[in-house]
């Protein structure tokens, strides 16, 4: 049996402040489920968490996003069985461990075609993918949607998605490689040009009027692009701060690009009940098992090597999803 560890945060800072601990096993409360975890999700509001951005009171685990086995359940908790697989990504943090526990209502069963990896590469990322494209943005056939990041965890996701329904793709990415790729997960137009020539790539492909959606996870370096790209009424979601926040504007501001609407949305909003939970990651679940999301893990850690798969991530080495192995 592996020695039962966690990552437990103290100070925010820099990936050197990673530094795991021996925890004990602990015992499920009324309605928790002890669960081992098999795989777990490395996702870029982790970096938000460990740094700082994202306040969180100390000391705090960190990870949402986990897949494994039930080792033991609560009162009330009927629905899960010991030895079940199951998935998490929503709720407290503290998916960086060995072993953890999960409020019931938070926790999905995973169908056998789905393993503990692709679960844990694919939920958290998949399910914004699920509300920002049908539930946030609610893209029509023939729309033309403007990707940012599109050979990213979520961009990788977003992309195939988004030809599921219809849409024409404007994928961007920051370099020829990651346009490839985004071309090979289906764009109509994969672009990796700088984001000051941005605008005017978008503008060509749509005779002038820019696209009526943006979906936008960048943040602080791509906000004008994104402003200067879309469509008069159009809709810019920005849900990502991989570069930073976006900064500050004015209502005036959109009233200057086009009368546009702008939101922020969390996958938290979008996924806050039992029923939303679940209802998001069974869309997820599938489209990955016709074949139409196929999940691209592009690294994997041991979880000892955190601090590294931090690095990784934050220097953009990464392309698709990034997980962790306890």
């Amino acid at each position: 049996m592996r020695e039962p560890y966690a990552f437990l945060l103290h100070e925010t800072g820099g990936p050197e402040v990673l530094q795991s601990e021996p925890i004990a096993i602990p015992a499920p409360g009324p309605r928790q489920v002890l669960v081992r975890n098999e795989a777990i999700g490395l996702n870029f509001i982790d970096t938000y968490h460990r740094s700082g951005l994202y306040k969180v009171p100390l000391p705090t685990g960190l990870g949402n996003e986990g897949a494994g086995v039930v080792e033991a359940v609560g009162e009330g908790a009927d629905e899960f069985r010991v030895g079940g697989r199951v998935g998490y990504f929503s709720g407290s943090l503290g998916a960086y461990a060995t072993h953890r526990l999960v409020d019931a209502e938070r926790l999905v069963k995973l169908p056998e075609a789905i393993s503990f990896e692709d679960a844990a590469a694919a939920m958290l990322k998949g399910c914004t993918a699920e509300y920002l494209v049908e539930r946030c943005a609610r893209v029509q056939p023939d729309e033309t949607v403007l990707v940012h990041a599109a050979a990213g965890g979520v961009g990788s996701i977003l992309v195939p998605w988004l030809k599921h329904l219809g849409a024409v793709v404007i994928a961007h990415a920051g370099d020829s490689r990651k346009a490839a790729l985004a071309k090979e997960l289906g764009a109509d137009h994969a672009l990796c040009c700088p984001m000051e020539e941005l605008a005017a790539e978008v503008r060509a492909l749509t005779d002038g009027k820019g696209v009526p959606i943006v979906l936008d996870g960048v943040g602080k370096a791509s906000w004008t692009a994104s402003l200067s790209s879309v469509a008069r009424r159009g809709l810019i979601v920005t849900y990502g701060n991989a570069s930073g926040p976006v900064p500050p504007f004015t209502p005036l501001d959109l009233l200057s690009a086009g009368s546009i609407f702008v939101t922020r949305p969390t996958l938290a909003d979008y996924c806050r009940t039992p029923e939303e939970i679940r209802a998001s990651a069974a869309r997820l679940f599938e489209l990955i098992e016709k074949g139409v999301i196929k999940i691209r893990i592009g690294a994997r850690f041991p979880l000892r090597d955190a601090a590294e798969a931090h690095r990784a991530i934050e220097s953009r080495a990464t392309t698709g999803s990034t997980v962790l192995i306890p």
